[in-house]
């Protein structure tokens, strides 16, 4: 589920390409005294995401912008909703925006289908996946790095594949395993490298934008990935990384 916000500016403003810590800072701001409040102190996945402010680009008073945030868990959208329609302005960071519109919106999967990463999707190989993906050894960190484009695509995929299935499984309270959720896949951009202020400490992310394209979605594949529409591709959904849309 998706919850739109159509928003009009208030002032002249340079666009705020440092967002990402803002609107989560924004969305643990509505979600005060409510059953999600402590969501900012749980480990692990957080199970919502949101898209950039869109169109990019520098504000002028009056200027139209519009914001997507998503979930899997349709309470949790809805809380959102009521709360914003209580408000009519929000601030992100230095950009204050009226709140024209808001709506929820469910999108829809067809058996072919493309889909697209508006924001950058952020994967992880762990050290003791190093000798699998043949990393070379002048990259290799400990711990883990980021995908780059100098690895190989199966990393990501394979990576991208098992976050997916995990964080269903978490939240479903499931088991269900995949051999194969992606068919065709197209690199557009990368390496995408954002500054990220968490607990008063900046720290890097690794990104990559993508296209997925399916020629016919089994009904275990479409389950999969509708999940993963609300939930946000990759990792640190709740920075707002990951967020992919229906071409």
């Amino acid at each position: 589920m998706r919850l739109l916000l159509n928003l009009i500016s208030e002032k002249d403003c340079v666009y705020d390409l440092s967002y990402f810590n803002k609107i989560q800072g924004l969305i643990y701001n509505l979600l005060e005294n409510s059953i999600y409040r402590k969501i900012h102190d749980k480990p692990g996945y957080k199970f919502f995401c949101f898209s950039n402010i869109f169109p990019i680009g520098n504000l002028k008073e009056n200027d139209s912008r519009n914001l997507l945030i998503s979930s899997p868990d349709g309470a949790f959208i809805k809380l959102l909703k009521n709360r914003i329609e209580e408000k009519d302005s929000i601030g992100i960071g230095e950009m204050q925006f009226h709140i024209d519109k808001i709506k929820i919106l469910n999108p829809v999967l067809r058996k072919n289908s493309r889909l697209i990463s508006a924001t950058p999707i952020v994967i992880r190989i762990p050290e003791r996946n190093y000798e699998k993906y043949k990393i070379p050894e002048e990259y290799r960190k400990r711990r883990y790095i980021f995908w780059r484009p100098c690895y190989s695509f199966e990393a990501f995929v394979k990576q991208l594949e098992e976050n997916l299935i995990k964080k269903y499984n978490e939240f479903h309270k499931t088991e269900i395993e995949m051999e194969r959720i992606f068919e065709v896949f197209k690199f557009i951009k990368g390496p995408i490298a954002n500054h990220v202020l968490i607990d008063g400490r900046e720290q890097l992310f690794i990104g990559s934008l993508w296209e997925f394209h399916f020629s016919y979605l089994t009904k275990e594949q479409k389950k999969i990935l509708n999940f993963a529409l609300d939930c946000g591709f990759g990792e640190r959904n709740s920075f707002g990384f990951g967020f992919v849309n229906i071409l």
